[in-house]
């Protein structure tokens, strides 16, 4: 496993990639960092985390919209549950690391 710098809302943070996926996370933290810079710039919330929140539920209702392939890929479940755990659980580990998150 190989771990790359990201930037994040302008933090930093550590994230562990599997080899060949580098440009798969860079596009998933750039879209992360879209949603969250958005929602920041929109001047009603101001803690990060309530932000990763909001984010994170926009992203997640964006891909339940998004018509799926007929044949789920061999790392998904019949729903693609697999794919959204996995970028939830890398969501969380993340923000475990910033203890000022309110």
């Amino acid at each position: 496993m190989k771990q790359i710098e990201v930037n994040i809302m302008g933090q930093s943070y550590l994230l562990s990639c599997p080899e060949g996926g580098e440009a798969a996370l860079q596009r998933a933290v750039a879209q992360v960092d879209e949603e969250m810079c958005a929602i920041r710039d929109a001047g009603k919330i101001r803690a990060r985390e309530r932000i990763a929140v909001l984010a994170a539920l926009n992203l997640a209702y964006q891909l339940a919209q998004t018509p799926r392939a007929a044949a789920p890929s061999a790392n998904a479940g019949a729903t693609g549950d697999v794919e959204l755990g996995d970028l939830l659980q890398r969501l969380d580990r993340a923000l475990a690391s910033d203890g000022n998150l309110l």
